[in-house]
């Protein structure tokens, strides 16, 4: 027989459930503030509910009537400067943090709504609704719910979404020297999510100080929890990761205070993450004003069963039975909460003229059509005061360099000058500078700061993201290959992406990415993909793509003193290159809005961007071309020199645009669209274009050339261009 020895987890896991002694014992202002908030948020879901009934809630309206005793009960006790965010079922959580923090000193039942609560009300609503007056100006609606000032980071549309965000934000804390935390809400149907199981596994080895908050209402959507999960008992999550981790009824709001108050011991005290399991139950279904047994997955008898421990009414009993207060004064605090959302709809609506006995949103409060767009990227003014210098006209002295040494060098120029600036990634730590020595020399100078990260790309972008976010910090984040964003594809594009323009336009996210094309390194079809025709047609990115190292120390400052998400793509055939950088100076920009002529001429244009760049001029000097070329630099949409293009296009009616990757990611494609639109008039031929095939790269040696552009693909695209020049 093998012997055998029963193991045990590193963390506590327990189940708290409360008695008549610890209600006896509970601050009655706790206990007052806890029903009033619980009131006001059950008037509130119950008046969008009714909107949404009437046709007037644009989108979803989820609910959380039900669910309010875990998000009132875990948020009661927080201070301002903590943090919450959750899913797209969160209204009651972003209210539960909101009236906490308008409402320091605790809620007077008899005074239920003071101002500041009935501006809450009202703001919230009108996002909901999606107009101007919301907290993201209506960009946000029902499931993207954001106020910073009182630590509602966001709610979030993407199942398990927030959870990355939420670990940055508590990294963020923790580096700051305070003793604040964060919470990330989300339900059973995200538990199992890879971006959740990532979060916790990082906040756990960097002893982060988040609570990963699982609502279990035991449905996602329509689907059972046993359909999904072997172990129905959630809070088990914890375990495989050494979180201490606590189980509550979410009906009794005091036993998830109680609980949250133990949890949040272990989080400030720097003993890094805590689990907590709410089981809840929502009186209806996913969506709208109807239950679940309507559409057949619940029964009525279920559903009755979980009404009768509605947790307004545990809380309201259990004060009654202490004489803290009598049936007469529930009833008055649910009059105060329906009068205040009285109050917060009246100004919103009027009578449809169009619709006899119908009410619309009053028209002027929708937002402007002209506002559709701003905020997807910020303005750049954040560059005006800095230095620009453009290598490529510029006479100053220079010296010699390689290509890597200069990314290495100007990160650790930036992060000498700037200490908001923290470096994450696989193996940056570690192999003196990472795999390509593009971090070279600076664990050793800036230990603390140079994260090497567990592979988890969903966590670890994230993470960088929520930093962003914060505000305290700059994160630099670096993907090993292009390919791998695909595995943090959420986070990329769904929340860093967009959180600027969704939020309302006004929160900066200060973050840059960067990683490498490696074609013609033999890694694969998995690890030499060119990830700029991606990001070029995602809103929010800005794009750069330097040919040369004193581009790269122009553009790289740049990027890092923008107050948006950067992608910072290198190649890996520039890295082991002899160049040149400005002497003695790695502190200027090169700014949005800066191509680069290589070489002029009058026979056609002649567009690219990194190591194509090189093989452009190599084709144009074998042709004997006249060919103009010109390096793009910046390649986003927003960023992109039209200028220059625009007096090329017009004196050589031309163009061919090269770049090296496959023809189906190409960055090409929407370029030659947008081009052919601005300058028709002036084009004597359709755009051209040489890219790679449609596969992506094999590791053949052969197949890898053969599905790639090169000096080779770039002369056959001249030629084209010059053959139907000659033919017109």
């Amino acid at each position: 027989m093998p012997k055998q020895r029963r193991l045990e987890s590193t963390a506590p896991w327990v189940e708290l459930s409360t008695t008549a002694a610890d209600w006896k014992a509970a601050d009655p202002a706790l206990l007052a503030t806890m029903l009033g908030q619980l009131h006001l948020i059950r008037a509130f879901e119950e008046r969008v509910l009714d909107l949404a009934g009437e046709g007037l809630v644009h989108g979803p309206a989820h609910s959380s009537i039900g669910q309010e005793g875990g998000a009132v009960g875990s948020i009661v006790g927080l201070r301002s400067s903590d943090a919450v965010n959750g899913s797209h079922r969160g209204h009651h959580q972003f209210l539960a943090k909101a009236l906490t923090h308008v409402a320091q000193g605790g809620l007077d039942l008899d005074a239920l709504v003071t101002a500041d609560i009935q501006t809450v009300l009202q703001k919230t609503l009108a996002e909901i609704l999606g107009l101007a007056q919301g907290y993201c100006r209506g960009r946000g609606g029902s499931m993207h719910l954001q106020w910073f000032e009182a630590g509602a980071l966001g709610t979030n549309a993407i199942v398990g979404g927030g959870a990355p965000m939420a670990t940055g934000n508590a990294w963020a804390q923790k580096r700051s020297g305070t003793t604040d935390l964060t919470i990330n809400y989300f339900g059973d149907g995200a538990a199992q999510i890879g971006s959740v199981l990532e979060s916790m596994n990082l906040a756990a080895a960097w002893k982060l100080p988040v609570c990963f908050f699982v609502e279990n209402n035991f449905y996602a959507v329509a689907t059972r929890i046993e359909e999904s999960v072997a172990d129905t008992r959630l809070s088990v999550r914890g375990m495989g990761f050494g979180i201490p981790s606590w189980r509550v009824d979410g009906m009794d709001p005091l036993a998830v205070h109680l609980a949250m108050e133990q949890a949040a011991e272990v989080m400030r005290s720097g003993g890094g993450p805590a689990v907590a399991e709410a089981e809840v139950y929502r009186f209806f279904h996913q969506n709208g004003p109807y239950p679940g047994s309507a559409f057949g997955y619940r029964t009525k008898e279920e559903e009755a069963e979980w009404k009768k421990r509605d947790p307004l009414e545990r809380v309201a009993r259990e004060m009654i039975k202490l004489g803290l207060i009598d049936e007469a004064g529930v009833e008055s605090v649910r009059a105060q909460a329906v009068a205040a959302m009285d109050a917060a709809t009246e100004p919103l609506l009027e009578a449809d003229p169009e619709k006899q006995g119908r009410r619309r949103i009053r028209p002027e409060l929708w937002p402007d059509p002209n506002f559709v767009d701003v905020g997807v990227r910020g303005d750049a003014s954040e560059l005006e005061s800095l230095t620009v210098l453009d290598p490529s006209t510029s006479q100053a002295a220079r010296e010699e360099t390689k290509f890597v040494d200069a990314v290495a060098g100007v990160m650790e120029r930036r992060m000498s000058q700037d200490d908001r600036i923290v470096v994450l990634g696989e193996d940056i730590h570690r192999l003196k500078g990472g795999t390509n020595g593009a971090t070279k020399g600076l664990a050793d100078a800036f230990p603390d700061r140079i994260l090497g990260t567990p592979i988890s790309e969903n966590a670890f972008m994230g993470l960088g993201g929520g930093l962003a976010l914060d505000g305290r910090y700059r994160p630099v984040i670096e993907f090993m290959y292009p390919d791998f964003m695909w595995v943090a594809a959420d986070q990329v594009f769904n929340q860093v992406g967009k959180a600027r323009h969704m939020f309302g336009g006004d929160n900066p996210v200060p973050l840059v990415l960067r990683t490498k094309v490696a074609m013609g390194s033999g890694y694969g079809s998995q690890h030499l993909m060119d990830p700029a025709g991606i990001f070029a047609t995602s809103p929010g990115w800005r794009i750069v793509a330097p040919s040369s190292a004193a581009d790269y120390v122009g553009l790289m400052n740049a990027a890092l003193a923008l107050q948006d998400p950067v992608l910072v793509i290198e190649h890996v055939d520039l890295y082991g290159e002899k160049d040149e950088v400005i002497a003695g100076d790695l502190d200027y920009i090169i700014p949005p809005g800066t191509a680069a002529v290589r070489r002029e001429g009058a026979e056609m244009t002649v567009i690219s961007y990194l190591s194509m760049v090189r093989h452009c001029a190599e084709a144009i000097e074998q042709t004997g071309v006249d060919a103009e070329l010109i390096d793009l630099r910046w390649l986003d949409r927003a960023s992109i020199d039209w200028a220059t293009i625009e007096a090329s296009v017009k004196k050589t009616n031309a163009v061919l645009i090269v770049e090296q990757g496959a023809i189906g990611t190409s960055y090409g494609g929407w370029l030659a669209d947008e081009i052919q639109r601005r300058f028709f008039d002036w084009l004597d031929q359709p755009v051209q274009r040489v890219t790679g095939t449609e596969s992506s790269p094999s590791i053949s040696r052969v197949l890898e050339r053969a599905a790639i552009a090169r000096t080779e693909e770039v002369v056959a695209g001249l030629e084209t261009v010059r053959r139907n020049a000659g033919g017109a």
